[in-house]
């Protein structure tokens, strides 16, 4: 880390849901809270879902978001390194970020050392015991011969069709699970204890909940949620020792 910086972390934006005038209005708070912290950051992980939707075809990206990949084009440019992690919306990444923004993208749970501390970071969907539901589609969303299939359809299409499920469909909006009933049920956490079993983390850091959360797992472990950019408007902050939680 560089001195005096900090690394933030934010998952779980939708931006183009439920509709473009809706997500525009939240589009322009979160391009203004990257303003803010722009001097002060040394890193940005966006843990995953920052579009409700996103499917690369070769020659053609969704329509919209322009501000949003200025801003994140303009804190690369000014040296922020930012690390993105696809989500269960935004899956279908296929090259864009890294050769338009220099973004890197990853595609499962990956371990970082932060100024010495040990973190696992991720988007967090289909991982712990349950969600089984989901995983057996989300095979399908990741099978390659369904991707190519998928890319026949014309964007006009296939984005229209992929937006209308992304908002109807429950296994994929996740909307029965916004709700904590206790460390002991949460899939993540459970997850993460398995993991610590191997190795030792001092953080896990992970989005998909929609759900702020801040759970310890053991003395000297730490698991945490960073909320949404819908209801909570919430983030992480790590200024070199301490992980904190903290709303817009």
């Amino acid at each position: 880390m560089t001195l005096n910086k900090k690394i933030y972390f934010a998952s779980d934006q939708h931006f183009g849901a439920p509709n473009a005038a809706e997500s525009a209005v939240r589009e322009k708070k979160f391009v203004q809270w990257l303003d803010h912290i722009k001097d002060g950051a040394d890193s940005l992980f966006l843990l995953g879902d920052l579009f409700d939707f996103w499917f690369e075809y070769k020659k053609v990206v969704p329509k919209g978001f322009v501000r949003v990949l200025g801003k994140l084009a303009e804190l690369k440019d000014a040296g922020v390194q930012i690390h993105f992690f696809v989500g269960n919306h935004d899956l279908w990444m296929n090259g864009y970020f890294e050769q338009e923004l220099g973004i890197p993208v990853y595609c499962k749970p990956t371990a970082f050392t932060l100024s010495g501390k040990q973190f696992l970071i991720g988007h967090g969907d289909g991982l712990g015991p349950g969600d089984k539901g989901y995983k057996r589609m989300k095979k399908i969303f990741t099978n390659p011969l369904s991707n190519w299939l998928y890319r026949w359809l014309h964007p006009d299409i296939g984005i229209r069709l992929a937006q209308y499920l992304s908002l109807k469909n429950k296994l994929i909006s996740g909307e029965e699970d916004k709700v904590f009933q206790g460390a002991e049920k949460e899939w993540l956490v459970q997850y993460c204890k398995k993991r610590l079993q191997q190795k030792h983390y001092d953080y896990f850091v992970f989005g998909h909940r929609h759900l702020p959360l801040e759970i310890k797992l053991s003395e000297k472990t730490t698991y945490l949620n960073t909320g949404d950019w819908i209801q909570y408007f919430s983030y992480a902050v790590f200024d070199g020792e301490q992980l904190t939680l903290e709303k817009l």
